[in-house]
């Protein structure tokens, strides 16, 4: 193969790794509109072609803003639609580099209609099970950005690249001012979950390929300054009040503290909110999607998930879904925000919905209770085919403060309550909501994942609660005499 067939000869294109093959060079413009002082471009924002990386081959779809503003006319949109459908064929993932200016102006509508002509090829890759990638770089705007571009499964950004629907100049025009340097960033879509993570331009070919499994990935990083916490607490026989200070004790392990001595590697999915963290990881070499809660992201120990919060576990257990890959649950909160705040955002809402897409998914999913499971906010991850808990975890249907207030409107109640519920992972075993109880080490976390993931049974989570829900029910004779 020549090196001009593989796409190296042209300057502008700067490619990191080299394409195997390269796709549809041949395609050019016939100047739809005849725009004045319009000349259909030789070199195309947009190449297209499979590259092979460390562990298998993949589609590169390649739109520079070096090469006619990066802009999507009919040949860009055409490279696009049939890279995507050639990926299809071939059962290969996709990754982006993308910088553009958005529709290219001089083709009208012959390239606006491209943003549904790469969407609707997007979604078909998508169906037949496949995964996207995209990193995006300065700028990335307009027609590009609201289609294909921000279509992809993880989405990494150029930090300090512009990165917007309007680009500054239209949105000035559009408003009669300009943005403030704080919008329209790489730094603000990830703040406002939009990106999921900011790489330099050096470093995206590899996390690209990272993220689509091609190349090894990192282990997950914890927040900094933070540390491991203890992988068990004390053991024996504890009565109610230790039990809810052992569950609760700053010392011990959380969710996100298991996600990491559980998983090998990990592929942040980044939310608004970091009471529950999400991520495409390995264990033992099996691909997985994993959601785990934090209740130490404030460092106080309160966690309460808000509507953010189940939106990000939404996506990624969308994602195990269509992907068909294992979902791996960690739960300990002491219930979901019940603020106003939380509520004017739609927390019953996002839990409902968080439980249902529980419901529907069609792949494995597995769910360990490391800590508290506190109240709907804690079913919502817990709705799985596989449950077990931490030898020293607790799950209720509310937590027995906010049951002492309900019941009795009397705090001292607490510790009565807490026994009367029966929250302990003995009880809960016998009662057939949990699995087993788990030793709390390391290695007897993994080991029943592990299992659990081999074991299949996709859809005994309805099974299983609902033998528990019989067990609780009896036949009462309810014939009338007249």
């Amino acid at each position: 193969m020549t090196e001009s067939a593989i796409g190296t000869s042209d300057e502008s294109f700067h490619l990191e790794t080299r394409f195997l093959e390269e796709w549809d060079r041949d395609l050019v413009s016939m100047d739809p509109l005849s725009f004045p002082g319009y000349e259909p471009p030789v070199a195309e924002s947009v190449r297209c072609g499979t590259v092979s990386g460390a562990a298998g081959d993949y589609v590169l779809i390649d739109c520079d803003f070096s090469r006619q503003g990066g802009t999507m006319g009919v040949v860009a949109g055409e490279r696009i639609v049939r890279a995507f459908h050639r990926a299809t064929d071939r059962g290969l993932s996709v990754a982006y580099r993308v910088s553009s200016g958005g529709a290219r102006l001089q083709e009208g509508m012959f390239s606006l209609v491209q943003m549904a002509r790469t969407s609707s090829a997007l979604v078909e890759h998508r169906r037949a099970g496949l995964m996207t990638a995209a990193a995006l770089r300065n700028p990335t705007t307009g027609g590009v950005y609201a289609s294909w571009a921000s279509g992809a499964d993880v989405r990494i950004a150029t930090p300090g690249a512009v990165i917007g629907f309007g680009g500054p100049r239209v949105v000035e025009q559009v408003t009669g001012f300009r943005p403030p340097a704080t919008s329209h960033t790489a730094e603000s879509a990830y703040t406002n979950g939009l990106v999921d993570d900011l790489v330099p331009e050096e470093d995206q070919q590899l996390r690209l390929e990272a993220i689509l499994g091609v190349a090894p990935a990192p282990r997950l990083r914890l927040p900094s300054r933070r540390t491991l916490r203890a992988e068990s607490m004390k053991s024996g026989s504890l009565d109610a009040r230790a039990r809810i200070d052992v569950v609760r004790s700053r010392a011990r392990a959380s969710g996100l503290d298991w996600a990491a001595r559980s998983t090998d590697s990990w592929i942040d999915l980044h939310g608004t909110d970091p009471s529950i963290r999400a991520g495409i990881a390995t264990i033992d070499g099996e691909r997985v999607v994993v959601v785990a809660m934090d209740r130490f992201h404030r460092g106080d120990g309160t966690g309460l998930p808000g509507p953010g919060a189940f939106r990000l576990a939404r996506r990624a257990i969308a994602l195990a879904d269509r992907l068909r890959l294992p979902l791996v649950t960690f739960v300990d909160t002491p219930g979901a925000d019940p603020s106003p705040t939380a509520e004017a955002g739609g927390i019953a809402h996002e839990i409902g919905h968080t439980l249902t897409a529980m419901a529907a998914l069609s792949s494995v999913s597995v769910c360990v209770v490391v800590g508290e499971g506190g109240s709907g906010g804690a079913m919502a991850l817990a709705h799985s085919d596989h449950v077990g808990m931490l030898a020293h975890s607790l799950f209720w249907v509310i937590g027995p403060e906010a049951g002492a207030a309900v019941l009795y409107r009397d705090p001292t109640k607490t510790t009565e309550l807490a026994r009367s519920f029966e929250p302990t992972a003995a009880e809960l075993v016998a009662s057939g909501f949990a699995d087993c109880r788990i030793q709390e080490t390391s290695a007897d976390v993994r080991r029943y994942i592990v299992e659990s993931i081999r074991r299949g049974d996709a859809g005994n989570r309805n099974a299983r609660l609902d033998s528990m829900t019989v067990g609780a029910l009896t036949i009462v004779d309810a014939t009338v005499s007249t």
